[in-house]
């Protein structure tokens, strides 16, 4: 199996994965691979910067890639994150899911972007073309996270 970073500072290659050649019991590879687009709530964006806390950010991916292969009895999930400057176009997030059938390829594909996106410390900065920027909710907001918050406040 290829060792790689899950938090990369360069651009994202689909070559840095393990071939599909090496799971011959698998029919399917489900792949999404998430781009910077060029707006945001009806506002042009013409870059972004990532920033992570790295360490933690690799641990998380990697449990999450582990929870999601056991829930679907798959013996591949992969999810790497860029950091840094990007531009429109640049890639900043790719999942890999090898499976017997498309299915479980899509699920698995499907519920680490979400959680990878929702979960793991990766912070986005977007910056438009009005010369502003700010960061994006994104990471760590959570549904039961924010209704817990909710309840805390009336205590």
């Amino acid at each position: 199996m290829l060792e790689f970073a899950r938090i990369q500072d360069t651009a994202l290659n689909l070559e840095d994965f393990d071939s599909i050649q090496a799971f011959s019991e698998c029919g399917g590879t489900g792949i999404f691979i998430g781009t910077v687009r060029n707006h945001h709530e009806g506002r042009a964006v013409h870059a972004l910067k990532y920033t992570s806390y790295a360490p933690v950010a690799e641990k998380m991916i990697r449990t999450i890639e582990q929870e999601i292969q056991e829930k679907y009895a798959l013996r591949y999930v992969r999810v790497v994150h860029r950091i840094g400057a990007l531009d429109i176009g640049d890639k900043a997030i790719i999942a890999i899911a090898y499976a017997p059938h498309h299915r479980e390829a899509f699920q698995a594909c499907d519920e680490a972007v979400e959680r990878v996106k929702h979960e793991v410390p990766v912070w986005k900065e977007e910056f438009y073309t009005d010369g502003s920027s700010q960061y994006v909710a994104g990471c760590c907001i959570r549904q039961d996270y924010d209704e817990k918050h909710e309840q805390h406040h009336h205590h």
